[in-house]
């Protein structure tokens, strides 16, 4: 992969919940997957389409190696055009061939663009850390998650899930909360790739993004109080500054899992390799 790849990364939030994020001290979806590409290649090329703000992409999939999704807040049930026009987007990118990567939103859009089914969880919100994910049968066997733990824990944010596999899908892995917290997904000419909790985040950044939580998870009751939401999110970013810490990862249940960059990014890892690799050498 010497050549400067070209990526289209696409951040479904809307310009209000950016300007969310940015009080809250976070990095941007979008710029989450940036960086998490250029740490595993630095020559790669982005251009990023905000789909709630701009009508049309930059480009079509044939003008890109691969299309990454980032996390969004919008319901991909939701009949409005700024969900429409990604779902169309994602679509192309099957019929065309160009791979596809993506978290959260990704791996709904993945489902829905195929031909699933996406609806609300009737568990509710499940955040912060997703625990007890399992590899299923498949997952153990499918390049997406080679080298992951058998049983692990992931970063993770959402209210929808898949409900209905589209054809030819896999279930990769999941838990008690979410059934599918992984899949793989081919298409037309094309394979997306995708989780439902987010490897592209840090300790740091989910500490962020509580705080742009912040009322919800008070209202929904995580919190029994404002001094717990406060000393939680203290821990976090305690742990985040020093992740070798015994008593926060015991109190705070985290692990290599979610601490380790090899552990945590490994789906991405292996989707550079097995994934965008394989298609990149067959296009030439």
């Amino acid at each position: 992969m010497a050549q400067a790849l070209q990526f289209l990364i696409i951040d479904g939030y809307a310009k209000a919940s950016r300007d969310d994020f940015d009080v809250a001290g976070m990095r941007h979806a979008w710029k989450l997957y940036e960086d998490l590409l250029k740490q595993h290649l630095p020559n790669a090329e982005c251009k990023t389409w905000f789909p709630s703000d701009n009508a049309e992409p930059p480009a079509g999939p044939t003008d890109f190696h691969a299309v990454l999704w980032t996390g969004c807040n919008l319901t991909i049930y939701a009949d409005e055009a700024r969900v429409l026009r990604q779902i169309e987007y994602a679509k192309k990118a099957f019929e065309v061939g160009t791979p596809s990567f993506g978290s959260c939103w990704g791996m709904q859009m993945a489902a829905v663009a195929a031909g699933g089914l996406v609806e609300a969880n009737p568990k509710g919100r499940e955040m912060g850390l997703a625990r007890k994910i399992h590899l299923t049968e498949a997952g153990r066997n499918h390049p997406l998650m080679r080298s992951k733990p058998p049983v692990y824990s992931a970063f993770i944010s959402h209210v929808d899930q898949v409900t209905k596999l589209p054809p030819g899908a896999t279930v990769l892995a999941g838990n008690d909360f979410t059934e599918v917290q992984a899949l793989a997904v081919t298409h037309g000419k094309g394979t997306f790739w995708s989780t439902q909790y987010h490897c592209e985040y840090d300790l740091a950044e989910v500490a962020r993004l509580l705080v742009a939580r912040k009322s919800k998870l008070l209202r929904e009751g995580f919190f029994g109080k404002e001094s717990d939401f406060e000393e939680y999110v203290i821990k976090f970013e305690a742990l985040a500054a020093e992740p070798e810490r015994k008593d926060l990862r015991w109190q705070l249940d985290i692990d290599d899992d979610v601490l380790s960059d090899p552990i945590r990014q490994c789906e991405f890892i292996n989707w550079l390799e097995h994934g965008l690799k394989p298609s990149i050498d067959k296009s030439g």
